[in-house]
C-alpha cells in the first residue's frame, strides 16, 4: 500500500463555484497508484467542496442563488460578524455542504461520472487562497 499527499491552492476571484478537477487529475496521474481512494479536505470554515455538474453553468448559478436565499447576508439575523456581513452566512453555507470528499481511483484515474467535476465553493465576497489537501491511498 502506498500513499501520497499534496496541498493544492485554489483561488476564487469571487464568491461561487470554482472547478479544479484537472489539477486533481494531474496529481492522481503523477502518483502511479492504479487502485485506491482519494480524499480531498478543505482547511477552511468559510469554503466547502462539492462534486457537481460541470457541463451546464446554469447549475452552478442556481446553486449559488439557492445558498444566497437560505443563508443571506443580514446584519439583523446573526451575532457573528467578526470579518464582515458575509462571515456568518459563509459558515452556515459550509455547514450545509462539506469540507471533505472521497473519490475512488481505478486504473490510475478518479472514478467520476461523465458530467461530474470537483469544485471549491467559495462562500466569502473577499476571497483568499484556499488550501485543499489531497491524500491518495492505494496500490
Amino acid at each position: 500500500m502506498r500513499q501520497a499527499i499534496h496541498h493544492l491552492i485554489v483561488r476564487a476571484r469571487n464568491r461561487g463555484l470554482v472547478e479544479f478537477t484537472d489539477d486533481v487529475r494531474r496529481f492522481v496521474a503523477a502518483q502511479g497508484i492504479r487502485t485506491g481512494l482519494l480524499t480531498l479536505f478543505c482547511r477552511h470554515t468559510s469554503a466547502s467542496l462539492l462534486i457537481q455538474e460541470n457541463a451546464d453553468p446554469s447549475v452552478r448559478r442556481d446553486l449559488e442563488h439557492y445558498f444566497a436565499s437560505i443563508a443571506p447576508e443580514d446584519a439583523e439575523r446573526y451575532e457573528h460578524d467578526t470579518e464582515g456581513l458575509d462571515d456568518m452566512p459563509a459558515h452556515l453555507r459550509t455547514a450545509l455542504t462539506q469540507v471533505q470528499l472521497s473519490v475512488p481511483v481505478e486504473d490510475g484515474r478518479m472514478v467520476l461520472g461523465t458530467w461530474q467535476g470537483l469544485y471549491l465553493f467559495e462562500h466569502r465576497r473577499h476571497t483568499q487562497p484556499r488550501d485543499i489537501v489531497l491524500h491518495l491511498l492505494g496500490e
